[in-house]
């Protein structure tokens, strides 16, 4: 079975960007063979550059191929660094300091209320600076990897890509959304809660 629109796909991949020094990678993630990323293909689930260099495979193929910044996460925006008022980050008053720390990576709203993830960059006695900037802008990757397996999506998948309030991860049949967070899952991040894919 080929990859083409609304198959479901397991690859294990590593993920390298452009090292310090010339010449060299740094691997940046992983999904090994034996726990590999699943996605929905033709969903929008990915990058359309990666799911541009994946069609057409079939299980046991491997890979190998570098989308340029501008085909994945663009160039690093400097706008995207801004200092915001601690109070910003207060819960009851106090300021959240379990979530907001240096290194973290936080969920905002933007003015029209979508949400986006930022990275604190550092927090001050009066200011947190965050960076709106996705941790890879600015760089190449590289993915090498195979496909695992490549199969037909079921009609319960199917409906939870389409319908925004179900998980929307490719989770399979045993995927389910609750209030939370589905990122750790491996799930894809689609809904708004917690996708359960055991």
């Amino acid at each position: 079975m080929k990859i083409e629109k609304e198959k479901v796909v397991s690859v294990h991949y590593e993920l390298y960007v452009a090292g310090e020094e010339a010449g060299q990678e740094e691997l940046m993630e992983k999904a090994p063979a034996e726990h590999p990323m699943v996605y929905c293909h033709g969903v929008g689930m990915m990058l359309p550059a990666f799911e541009a260099a994946l069609e057409g495979k079939q299980a046991g193929d491997e890979f190998d191929f570098v989308i340029p910044c501008a085909d994945a996460y663009g160039e690093y925006d400097a706008d995207g660094v801004m200092e915001l008022d601690r109070n910003i980050f207060c819960i009851d008053g106090e300021f959240d300091s379990e979530r907001v720390q240096e290194g973290a990576i936080i969920p905002m709203n933007t003015s029209d209320g979508q949400v986006i993830n930022a990275q604190v960059v550092e927090v001050g006695p009066e200011k947190v600076t965050i960076d709106l900037n996705h941790p890879f802008a600015g760089e190449d990757l590289h993915f090498k990897g195979a496909i695992v397996a490549v199969r037909d999506a079921t009609a319960e998948e199917l409906d939870a890509i389409r319908n925004p309030r179900k998980c929307g991860g490719c989770c399979g049949s045993k995927g389910s959304c609750s209030e939370g967070d589905c990122s750790e899952n491996g799930c894809g991040g689609g809904c708004g809660g917690d996708c359960s894919c055991n």
